[in-house]
């Protein structure tokens, strides 16, 4: 199969992906993003499909797990809702005044406890806050994985204990 072929299937069946991920998200602007990454997810990973299976029931497992994955991810970080007004609706002039000055204060604060943190937590940490992955860390500092592993939850606990209210 060309990939012609197998881009031209993807679409006819791209009608049934759309009202699937509008039932697993309840949200129309979700849904588009989850129906778009599910088609780029698809499309890349093409030399995986095999031919002559279900390429609807395929297509329908990138979804769901994509949205799994996704929703997974979302849990792991809490929204914190505040009383502190962000935006200000100036009257009559029809434009918004955004305070942003509470951010600023609190990423202050963030950055005083990581300075304050030993060095050998401290550059782990930022390391991974950077997006370096734990291995490449490892490799990095040629340190065992899971001192690797330990070094960072112990820098986040200290900053939850530093930072606490």
């Amino acid at each position: 199969m060309t990939s012609s072929d197998f881009d031209y299937l993807v679409a006819n069946h791209s009608d049934y992906l759309k009202p699937f991920a509008i039932s697993l998200t309840h949200n129309s602007e979700d849904a588009k993003d989850l129906f778009q990454e599910t088609m780029v997810k698809a499309l890349v990973n093409r030399e995986k499909y095999q031919f002559g299976t279900n390429l609807k029931a395929w297509l329908y497992t990138i979804m769901r797990n994509t949205f799994i994955n996704e929703y997974r991810r979302n849990k792991k970080f809490v929204k914190v809702q505040s009383d502190l007004p962000t935006e200000t609706f100036i009257e009559n002039s029809g434009k918004i005044a955004v305070n942003e000055g509470y951010g600023h204060i609190r990423m202050a604060e963030i950055k005083n406890a990581i300075e304050q943190m030993p060095q050998v937590f401290r550059l782990s940490f930022e390391l991974y806050y950077t997006g370096y992955k734990y291995q490449e860390i490892s490799e990095l500092l040629h340190e065992p994985l899971g001192t690797i592993k330990s070094r960072i939850h112990f820098a986040r606990k200290m900053l939850v204990s530093q930072l606490e209210r």
